[in-house]
């Protein structure tokens, strides 16, 4: 069976939670978190949760784990943490409770950006992978960098990631 028809087999609703990394942000202005929101929604998806989270190691690993052992959650999505600083810590955090990585999708996610922002998309540790049977995707916290994602990588293959995810 072919990409194709593993996408027509795959579902159309998946249930995200959205995570936003960030030491300064809170719900009235975490545009990046609010655009996944939007744009889930407006791709017919369910969310189940948000919630802002400091960048620290322990609190992002605690968060995630908690959705990893929600049974309503397919999909978790956060945003920042993702670049070089030495309070960029989201990285290491999540790529400790990947059980399989999709590298594709960060090298994919560069490549787009680097055709937006050129050379500086080098600096972005943007990552996916599976922990639990679950999609885990880690981006940064730009809210320009959220919509490139979500347009052209994660909301036209998500129902293709929980399908093969679950199997």
């Amino acid at each position: 069976m072919g990409h194709l028809e593993h996408k027509a087999q795959s579902p159309a609703v998946a249930n995200c939670y959205v995570l936003t990394v960030s030491d300064t942000r809170t719900e009235a202005d975490d545009t990046s978190g609010r655009a996944i929101l939007d744009l889930l929604w407006a791709g017919g998806h369910q969310v189940t949760g948000r919630r802002i989270v400091r960048d620290e190691p322990d609190q992002v690993r605690a968060s995630i784990g908690e959705q990893l052992a929600n049974p309503d959650v397919q999909v978790i999505i956060t945003t920042g943490g993702t670049g070089i600083t030495s309070r960029d810590t989201t990285y290491e955090a999540i790529d400790a409770l990947l059980e399989k990585r999709l590298d594709g999708f960060g090298e994919l996610f560069r490549m787009l950006s680097y055709e937006e922002i050129g050379s500086a998309a080098m600096l972005s540790r943007a990552c996916a992978g599976l922990a639990k049977r679950k999609v885990v995707i880690s981006l940064p916290g730009s809210e320009a960098a959220v919509r490139l994602a979500m347009t052209k990588l994660i909301l036209p293959e998500l129902g293709h990631l929980v399908r093969e995810a679950s199997r």
